[in-house]
This record gives C-alpha cells, sequence and structure tokens, in this order.
C-alpha cells in the first residue's frame, strides 16, 4: 500500500520519481530524475521497434474491424476512407514516435532555461509530475501519425541527420570523460597502493582497443575496399586511421605529458576504435552495394569475393534491415544515455560545456547528507540535494535527449532514405554526415590534448 500511495504522489505531486519510495534504496532527485527520463526515452525506443516487426500488420488484420471494414464505422477514418494498417507501420512510423519524443524533450529544454535551484517553480516539473508529462508525450506521438506522410518523412530526415550528428559529437564527448576519468582513477590507485594490477590493467586495455581497432581496419578493407569502384571508401578508411595515429603520437609527446600529465594511449585508444566503428557505420550507408555488402552476404558466401559485381546496384532495403551496425548503434546510445543520467555534470568535459560546478557524481553511497533525506521512519525516498544549486542543467539535459531521439530514430532506419512505410533506400548524405562527425571527434580529442599546452595560465581539470 505504501508503494501506491508513493507512486500516486510522485505522479501528481512535485517529489522526484519514486514510485515505490518505500521500496526502493534511497537516491538523490536529480538522479532519480534522469533516470525516468531514460526510462521514458526507452520506451519509446522499445515501441519503435515494435513498429519495425515484420509481422506486425499481419497480426493486426487479425484484429476484428482494425483493418477491414467489418462493420459500418471503422476504428481508423480518414476523410471517410479507411487506413491501411500498413501505413501505420513501418519505419514511417519510426519517424512519427521519435518526432513525439523529440518535441516532448525540446519543450522541456524551452521551459528548464535559466533553472538554478529545486526552489524555482520550474524545477517541481522537472522532478515531478509523471503522470502528466507521460499524457503529453504519448499525446504528442499520437499525434503525429495524423501528419501526412510527404513530405514529413523526407524533411524530418533533415532534421535527423543533423541531430543524429550532434548526437554523435555529445558521444564523443562523454567517451572523452569516461577515458579521461577511467586513466585518472587507475593512474591515482595505482600510485597509492603501487599495485602493478592497475599498471597490467591500463596496459592491457590499451593494447586490446588498439588490436580491436587495427583488426576493424584490416576487415574494413578487406569487406568495403576490395573493388576499383570503392576509391572513396578507401580514402576514408585510410585517412582516419592515419588521424588516429597521428592523435596517439602527440598525447605521449613529452611537451604535451608536461602540460597534461593525465592524457595518453588508453584515452587516444578509446578514440582510436570509436573512430573506427562511425568509419564503418558510415561506410555500410554507401549507395553502391559493391561497396557495402551485408553482413548476410559476408557471412553466407565466406568463398565469393564480396562486391564483385561490374554493375552498379542501388542499395534499398524492404522491411526491417535491422544490420549489425544498427546493434552496435543502439548499444552505444543506451551506454550514453545511461552514462548522461549516472554522471553529474559538474567537473566533467559535459560539465564544461553546461557550465555546471556542484559535485563530481550523482550517485554516491555513504554521504552525511543522506541520513537527513530518510523519512523519520528509516524508510527509503527520494531526496532533494539541488536546494542551493541544481546538479546538472536541465535544459542541456533535455536537448540531449532530444539529440538522442533524433539518433535513434536514424539508428533504427540504418541511416536510410524512407521512400514508402516499409522500403528504404541508402543515403549518400549519411555518409557525409558521418564522416564529418568523426573528423571533428578527432579535432575535439586533439584541442584537449593541446589546449594545456597553448594556454598555459589557464586551467584544465
Amino acid at each position: 500500500m505504501g508503494c501506491i500511495i508513493g507512486g500516486l504522489a510522485c505522479c501528481f505531486g512535485s517529489a522526484a520519481c519514486s514510485l515505490c519510495c518505500k521500496c526502493c534504496p534511497s537516491c538523490k532527485n536529480s538522479t532519480a530524475s534522469r533516470l525516468a527520463y531514460g526510462v521514458l526515452l526507452l520506451l519509446g525506443t522499445i515501441v519503435s521497434i515494435i513498429f519495425l516487426a515484420p509481422g506486425l500488420v499481419d497480426a493486426m488484420k487479425k484484429i476484428p474491424g482494425l483493418c477491414d471494414n467489418i462493420i459500418d464505422i471503422s476504428v481508423f477514418k480518414v476523410d471517410g476512407l479507411n487506413v491501411d494498417c500498413a501505413s501505420i507501420v513501418g519505419y514511417y512510423s519510426v519517424y512519427r514516435v521519435c518526432f513525439g519524443m523529440t518535441l516532448f524533450f525540446l519543450l522541456l529544454c524551452l521551459i528548464m532555461i535559466g533553472v538554478k535551484s529545486s526552489k524555482d517553480p520550474r524545477a517541481g516539473i522537472q522532478n515531478g509530475f509523471w503522470f502528466f508529462k507521460l499524457l503529453i508525450l504519448i499525446g504528442g506521438i499520437v499525434g503525429a501519425f495524423f501528419i501526412k506522410e510527404q513530405p514529413f518523412a523526407q524533411i524530418w530526415m533533415v532534421f535527423g541527420l543533423i541531430g543524429g550528428f550532434l548526437f554523435i559529437v555529445v558521444q564523443l564527448i562523454l567517451l572523452i570523460d569516461f577515458a579521461h576519468g577511467w586513466n585518472e582513477s587507475w593512474v591515482e590507485k595505482y600510485e597509492e597502493t603501487e599495485s602493478k594490477a592497475y599498471y597490467g590493467g591500463l596496459l592491457f586495455f590499451t593494447i586490446f582497443f588498439y588490436l580491436l581497432a587495427l583488426t576493424g581496419v584490416v576487415l574494413l578493407y578487406v569487406f568495403y575496399a576490395n573493388n576499383d569502384a570503392c576509391s572513396l571508401n578507401k580514402f576514408f578508411i585510410s585517412f582516419n586511421m592515419i588521424l588516429c595515429i597521428i592523435v596517439s603520437i602527440i598525447s605521449v609527446l613529452p611537451a604535451i605529458q608536461d602540460a597534461n600529465p593525465k592524457s595518453g594511449l588508453l584515452q587516444s585508444s578509446v578514440i582510436t576504435i570509436y573512430t573506427i566503428y562511425i568509419t564503418w557505420s558510415a561506410i555500410t550507408n554507401e549507395t553502391d552495394s559493391r561497396c557495402n555488402p551485408s553482413l548476410v552476404e559476408i557471412f553466407t558466401h565466406p568463398n565469393v569475393t564480396v562486391g564483385s559485381s561490374t554493375a552498379a546496384t542501388p542499395i534499398g532495403a524492404t522491411g526491417a534491415r535491422f544490420d549489425a551496425q544498427s546493434v552496435v548503434g543502439l548499444i552505444l546510445w543506451f551506454l550514453a544515455v545511461l552514462y548522461s543520467t549516472i554522471r553529474n555534470s559538474s567537473h566533467s568535459s559535459m560539465g564544461k560545456i553546461t557550465m555546471q560546478g556542484a559535485e563530481r557524481t550523482v550517485i554516491e553511497g555513504g554521504s552525511d547528507d543522506k541520513t537527513g533525506g530518510d523519512d523519520e521512519e528509516g524508510g527509503h525516498k527520494a531526496w532533494d540535494n539541488e536546494e542551493e544549486t541544481v546538479a546538472y542543467s536541465y535544459s542541456f539535459f533535455h536537448f540531449m535527449f532530444a539529440l538522442a531521439s533524433l539518433y535513434i530514430m536514424m539508428t533504427l532506419t540504418s541511416w536510410y532514405t524512407p521512400n514508402s512505410p516499409t522500403t528504404l533506400t541508402g543515403n549518400s548524405a549519411s555518409v557525409w554526415v558521418k564522416m564529418s562527425s568523426t573528423w571533428l571527434c578527432i579535432l575535439l580529442y586533439l584541442w584537449t590534448l593541446i589546449a594545456p599546452k597553448l594556454f598555459p595560465d589557464r586551467e584544465f581539470n
């Protein structure tokens, strides 16, 4: 009963989302809210994936009166005509679901501009009223299905390309922050304990990531650049490999080490493997099938030279083309969203963008003020840790989730161009968007290396 009452209070009040306040461990308000928004984003993603299920239309047709005019008044009517069930599933549905999620987070982004502490009335909207926010989100998604397919799909794809590009950059910033934190933590523990396990661990993962990246480069050359028509792929792979080698060498130069002792090959190896992944993701959007074989073709015909056809065949996809790069993209998206929900925006690369400076990590165990947040009976609840200042930028957090919605839309549709609810074609624009993001990512990482040397009077923590 306590869980039910606590859940109702959470839905309609200003408390953070702790639907089972008495049943869950104590946590900070800022943590609970971000986890709740992460759950909303994850649910929207699951709904999008369901719409891509191959047998969904057939299953819907089995529901009496849903797709066929069995009765005089059909369930779905537009201008007196029954709507084909095939038009409300497939790739267009992914666009519509993600359109509703993007608008939802952009609306919250605008509302939360300038919130400095939980004393601001708008903080109550951020940390509570979940029932109403869920209704708004569902209403926005349902309303998107009433938008005409064209030119909505083509226009929204352009927004998806831009948003996906920006989220790739956000992923890199989070990745740089994670790599720097990982390296710093293990180096400090090695210096404190003199345990060779930490030193060996850093060495092992550095070598492992570089070997994995090298393996990826070789596979890209073998399967995606073994045809004379694939000169652009050869350039992309070679150029990015050279850039990764350059930044790796720069990271261990004596001048860079003196100005930034925390830089090292571990961070460079993480950036290298991420760059190789984005390169692979980019060339899988090539419109020429000779330079973009499917994994099914690679593994089912190992003795046949991939891409040996002499005619350029346009890439197309009927049904859900949910390939390996989409799966990897989803995993990285999930990790980035999870990291952004549990990692505080301060004292980190993301924190410097949002200009927050409260605490380092959102989740802390055994803090002194934790007991002050529990109720008198010793129960567990989400407690306010933002009375003085917010732990993260509310507005930027929602902006990042809006970009995440666009990124998931492009990932689920393989960054292709939708021609119909169930058909996609290759998209050359997405190739250049992804490749541009790799170059920007490398430039950002290079800046983190050379900035302390170029501006010695400034502090770069």
